[in-house]
């Protein structure tokens, strides 16, 4: 019965590859544009944190 159990290597190979399909879905989709896109790492740039955040309040309705 050890064949039918799923070894630890193909359980994080499968992760792995669905990981790596998900996020190849993504950019195939929506490709990145590198010249609008915020800097990752902006230490002392003065600009205000804006974007997208789910815990965000919604703006009030009209």
């Amino acid at each position: 019965m050890t064949g039918a159990v799923p070894t630890r290597r193909l359980t994080v190979a499968l992760a792995c590859l669905l990981i790596a399909a998900v996020l190849a879905a993504d950019v195939i989709a929506d490709p990145p544009n590198h010249h609008a896109a915020p800097a990752i790492i902006a230490f002392g740039s003065g600009k205000a944190p804006t974007g997208g955040f789910c815990g965000a309040a919604a703006p009030p309705m009209k």
